[in-house]
């Protein structure tokens, strides 16, 4: 059947027979889960082998959020409570020391994450936050400068990349000067132009051969001032793919975020129309699901390209790790900052 160039998520712990029968029907490129989607490590291999049997698709993508701090999806008893971002910033040791731990605590994600069938993290956050700035990014950054953004981003996203995890680098082309959550309202950001390309958009262009990344449904007053970014053609094509230079595969932010106005099919639409290869539906609801099926073309040409081009870089024979000498190596590093 035809692969269709959109993410989607379920309704719970379990594939719903209703969810099962319109995946299978739809075919979409991949899978999100989110934290009403996670109980026990076996219930989540259960349905991560459901979602891909459901689709016929060994390779399917298969998301998760997990960050750490407030945005991690999986957590304890189960799977251990990693930092936030900015705690690595404060281990002693300089760069070299924080780049070291930032990559281990990445190869040890993908390895819960591989264990239980999920191979693609939405991780490193390379948003640098602003003075001022809502704090929907905050201490989930890196850095509050690009070259400490970058050198950390690209480190987890290393980290990803030798478990055996895709990372997804996020949210293109910068979100950290929004003044409001775009879960809620639509940020618009003022910068000159100039001022985004020396900061906002550096760690993005340090890690632009990244396999995957998310726009930011943000408004750039500079570049377009009437769309945020994910239905922009002036930023996808002159700023993602131009002056950023990234040739990977480009899919949404959460669709049904408030930041983004009319229904889901035309938001998907406009999407795709400004140059987006896949739309991401999150919050599970099958009817909303249903609308961005019917706008997702598809997945064929330059999109279908780059998806394939990054699913031929998962790793199938990770890294080498140790887990317990590494977890207890990590936490006394970080046991410096708790």
């Amino acid at each position: 059947m035809t692969t269709r160039a959109f993410i989607v998520g379920c309704s719970g712990p379990h594939l719903t027979p209703d969810e099962a029968a319109f995946c299978r029907d739809a075919q979409p490129w991949g899978f999100i889960l989110f934290r009403r989607n996670i109980d026990t490590p076996e219930q989540v291999k259960a349905l991560t082998s459901a979602l891909r049997e459901t689709v016929g698709r060994e390779d399917v993508p298969i998301l998760i959020d997990q960050e750490g701090g407030r945005v991690q999806r999986m957590g304890p008893p189960h799977w251990p409570a990693y930092p936030a971002g900015q705690a690595f910033g404060r281990l002693p040791g300089g760069c070299l020391g924080q780049r070291e731990m930032v990559r281990l605590g990445a190869r040890l994600i993908a390895a819960d994450l591989r264990e239980v069938g999920i191979n693609v993290d939405c991780l490193p956050v390379l948003d640098i936050p602003s003075p001022g700035a809502h704090e929907v990014i905050g201490d989930r950054a890196y850095g509050r400068d690009p070259d400490t953004v970058a050198v950390l981003g690209r480190a987890a996203a290393e980290g990803l990349i030798a478990g055996g995890v895709l990372p997804v680098i996020k949210h293109m082309p910068g979100h950290g000067r929004a003044g409001v959550d775009s879960h809620h309202a639509l940020p618009v950001v003022e910068a000159r132009l100039e001022e985004l390309e020396t900061w906002d958009f550096r760690p993005f262009r340090h890690l632009a051969d990244m396999p995957l990344a998310m726009t930011a449904h943000v408004v750039y007053t500079a570049l377009d001032p009437d769309q945020p970014a994910t239905t922009s053609r002036v930023v996808l094509g002159e700023v993602i793919r131009g002056r950023i230079g990234f040739d990977g595969l480009v899919m949404t932010d959460d669709l049904s975020m408030n930041a983004l106005s009319g229904s889901l099919r035309q938001r998907a639409e406009a999407a795709f129309a400004a140059g987006c290869d896949v739309a991401l539906h999150c919050n599970g609801r099958l009817d909303e699901m249903g609308a961005v099926a019917e706008a997702a073309p598809p997945l064929e040409g330059e999109a279908k390209r780059r998806a394939e081009a990054a699913l031929a870089r998962l790793r199938h024979d990770p890294e080498p790790l140790n887990v317990v000498d590494a977890r207890a190596r990590f936490a006394a590093a970080l046991a410096m900052v708790a």
